[in-house]
């Protein structure tokens, strides 16, 4: 978006840039520790069906291999080296970091499967698709198929401190290991792939400069309720997977059950209220830009959408039919919300790594 910058959670591709060039001839890149307080993994391998000797002066790929899945025998092998790898490791589960899905358009080269293909995989699909959540590893291993495919979900795949998967673009793999994997090394050259030494995988976590360490504890939900009784707030957005939102209407009688049924380790963004002076909403809509609308229909479903000027006719029309809705801002310096959180786990301890967004008390003090 060349007029200005757009809030990076609701235009984006995902987490994954094309950075494989940038270590595409296995430049070291310096030993750190993560910023989050992890250790960083003393093994890191890319993986790939790539041969290092077909690269120009520049590191980049000559050779005749795709950079699509053949869903067939490379898949497959690439399956194999990180079940050796796990293996090698000694574990036998993995949990889900920071997923995200690819929400306004299939941004892969495959056709789009319904529900991201997670429906077939996961028993509650993409409601079971959370930071936090673990498989036993031959999930993982059909999960790390999905992410081959480009079917649009995405994650990091870990144990902390022990072990992490993460699929790049174009059949890149990075393999982090706490044990120097020497067997799963020489597996994955039986299965014609090229494993190559890296000192950090470019998909290691990178918290947001500008998000809040804040938890969505009691005190969170008691300022929560506070604001919607005296009719500041009223609307609360549940982010459960990067760029995926559900929408909750507030009232003091529901806050309660809202915050019961939230997904672990979502981020929430509180806003006012709908409206439902729907006219008044309509007649607000910018000549030119880029605006999410949030409107409830006559059956109390709330739906969203961002919608650019040459779909603002489309998204009047939705809206129009309405019960109530509202206009929120998608540029960077607008969206902010009036408060703001991530959901700690059941012990109160904040483990999601992703921040909040700014909230307006960030920027008064």
């Amino acid at each position: 978006m060349s007029r200005r910058s757009v809030l990076t959670s609701k235009i984006r591709m995902g987490l994954r840039g094309r950075t494989e060039f940038l270590v595409s001839n296995a430049v070291a890149l310096p030993q750190q520790a993560l910023e989050d307080g992890d250790v960083q993994l003393p093994y890191v391998y890319r993986v790939s069906k790539y041969d290092p000797a077909d690269r120009d002066d520049h590191g980049y790929y000559t050779g005749t291999e795709d950079t699509i899945s053949d869903h067939g025998e490379i898949e497959a092998a690439y399956l194999q080296a990180v079940k050796a790898f796990a293996a090698d490791t000694s574990i036998d589960h993995l949990s889900v970091r920071e997923p995200e899905v690819s929400s306004l358009a299939h941004f892969g080269v495959e056709r789009s499967l319904g529900g991201f293909g997670l429906d077939r995989l996961l028993p509650g699909g993409l409601a079971d698709f959370h930071d936090g959540a673990e498989m036993p590893l031959d999930i993982g291993l059909e999960l790390i198929r999905l992410m081959l495919r480009d079917s649009g979900a995405w994650c990091r795949l870990e144990v902390e401190d022990v072990f992490a998967v993460h699929v790049g673009w174009d059949q890149y793999l990075y393999v982090g290991s706490s044990r120097p994997c020497q067997g799963a090394l020489a597996r994955a050259r039986e299965l014609g792939l090229f494993p190559e030494h890296l000192d950090v995988s470019p998909y290691d976590f990178e918290p947001e400069e500008e998000g809040v360490l804040r938890p969505g504890d009691d005190d969170f939900w008691a300022g929560l309720h506070s604001a919607v009784g005296c009719g500041r707030a009223g609307l609360l957005e549940e982010i459960y997977v990067q760029n995926a939102s559900r929408w909750h209407r507030l009232t003091c009688d529901t806050i309660d059950t809202v915050r019961a049924g939230l997904a672990p380790r979502a981020r929430l963004a509180v806003w006012p209220a709908l409206s439902s002076d729907v006219s008044a909403i309509l007649g607000a809509l910018p000549a030119e830009g880029i605006v999410e609308g949030v409107w409830q229909d006559r059956e109390g479903q709330i739906h969203s959408v961002v919608a650019d000027d040459d779909e603002f006719p489309e998204l009047a029309a939705r809206i129009s039919d309405a019960d109530a809705a509202a206009l929120l801002p998608v540029y960077a310096d607008e969206r902010v919300p009036l408060l703001s959180a991530v959901m700690p786990d059941r012990d109160g301890v904040v483990r999601a790594r992703w921040q909040a967004e700014q909230s307006l008390s960030d920027l008064a003090k």
